[in-house]
Order: C-alpha cells, then sequence, then structure tokens
C-alpha cells in the first residue's frame, strides 16, 4: 500500500510504486488471513451462534444462528475443532506481530503522513461526492493522479490497518481464557467475552467484503499492471485523459 509518488518520464511510463517491505507484508497478509478465516469457520462450527454479553450457551438466546459453514469453506476441509484451533492459533500471532511491525515502519518511512493522511481539501464534501461518484462510473484516475491515493481509498486503508485488524487481533485475545486471567480488562472493554467474540465475527466478514471489493477494483483497473505492481513493485502509469 506505500505509493512512491515519482512520476515518470514521457518516454518511460514505468514507476517504482510500492517499496519491498509493503509487498512482503501484502502477500503475507493474504495468507494469514486466508488461514485464520477458514480455520476460524472451522472454529465457529463449533457453535454457530453468537451472543452479546459474557455468557452463551445452548439455551441462552442468540442474536444470530446459523447453520454450519460447508467443510470446503474451513480449514481443514472437515469438521476438525482442535485441528482448526491448530492452524488459527499459529497464524494469529505472526498476523499480530507482522501487523504491529508494518504500522511502526509505516509511521517511521512517513508512509502514513505522506501517502495516508488527509488532506483539507479532500475533505470537502464536494471533493468526497466526486470520488464516490467516479468510483461509481469506474472512472480510475490517470496520471500523476493515479500515483496518489484518493480519499476513499485513504479512508478504506486507514480504517483496515488502524481499525478493523487491532480490532480483530484484540477481540481475538479476549476470547482467551489466558488472556482473560491476565488482562481482564479485555472482557470488559468488549463487554465480555460473547460480545467480543460477536465483533470478532462481524469484523472478519467485514474484512472479507473489503477483500472482495479490492479484488474487483484490481480487476477493473488493470490486474496485470496492478498484481506486477504489488509483485515486482513497478507500475506503468495510466496515460493522462486528454
Amino acid at each position: 500500500m506505500t505509493a512512491m509518488n515519482v512520476m515518470p518520464d514521457s518516454a518511460d511510463p514505468i514507476v517504482k510504486r510500492h517499496r519491498l517491505s509493503t509487498r512482503l507484508w501484502h502477500w503475507l497478509n493474504a495468507l494469514l488471513l486466508y488461514i485464520l478465516f477458514t480455520s476460524g469457520l472451522g472454529i465457529f462450527n463449533a457453535h454457530p451462534r453468537l451472543y452479546w454479553g459474557a455468557y452463551g450457551a445452548n439455551f441462552d438466546p442468540a442474536w444470530l444462528e446459523l447453520d454450519r459453514f460447508g467443510s470446503w469453506w474451513t480449514l481443514p476441509a472437515t469438521y476438525n475443532l482442535a485441528l482448526s484451533r491448530h492452524w488459527h492459533l499459529t497464524a494469529a500471532p505472526i498476523f499480530a506481530f507482522a501487523l504491529l511491525a508494518y504500522m511502526l515502519w509505516s509511521v517511521v518511512n512517513r508512509h502514513v503522513g505522506r501517502d495516508l493522511a488527509f488532506r483539507r481539501d479532500e475533505l470537502a464534501p464536494r471533493h468526497i461526492w466526486q470520488d464516490v461518484k467516479d468510483h461509481a462510473r469506474l472512472r480510475f484516475p490517470t496520471g500523476a493522479a493515479a500515483l496518489r491515493y484518493n480519499v476513499l481509498q485513504k479512508a478504506s486503508y486507514i480504517g483496515v490497518i488502524f481499525i478493523a485488524l487491532p480490532l480483530i487481533i484484540l477481540t481475538g485475545l479476549t476470547m482467551s481464557p489466558g488472556m482473560n486471567a491476565a488482562w481482564p480488562w479485555l472482557a470488559e472493554l468488549f463487554g465480555g467475552r460473547q460480545s467480543a467474540r460477536s465483533i470478532h465475527f462481524i469484523a472478519a466478514f467485514a474484512l472479507v467484503a473489503f477483500f472482495l471489493v479490492h479484488i474487483l477494483m484490481v480487476l477493473l483497473a488493470g490486474p496485470v499492471n496492478e498484481v506486477r505492481s504489488m509483485i515486482t513493485g513497478r507500475y506503468k502509469v495510466p496515460e493522462e485523459r486528454p
């Protein structure tokens, strides 16, 4: 997600767009989120009901009750709670520490202040509405504008990196009996372990929605160019519209 905003010469429209640290974190994150989501569904299948509060059992009223997810959704591809927990708890600390390292590095290398911070003019209602209309019309930026994040991208990346992902980590810790003993304030913060489980579930599916929209935008904007930039860092700047 780190953009290196260097405009190319007219004869060479290829620029270095993403730093190595961003590319490594992006693909590691994709793998870990796949493992966490699919193994999480395997764990959820053991009790496919969600509650608010500190307690939740078969006879308590659930705010959401689902059938078990099909085995092809889960890791492993069969009902095995122990193995799903093994995959989940193996990937979770790697995911948490990788996110922490990326957040700190993004502050140190000024990625947050340079690329993600909102400019005053971007927050004007007219500017935001224009970005919404451009996205709805699939009117993607070209030229120098293609090397900068627009206001909707900034909002979504900030929301995912600094809100949704930390929320998933903290609610996951809240569901751990060991963490309840060490940090009882976590359960109080989220209103109980069952409330944390519900928030964890909602945030996970919100991330899936973000992922699907992200993939759709990549496909529409030019998948070869976009994926190449996240593998090699090299990005061909779209020719500016007349």
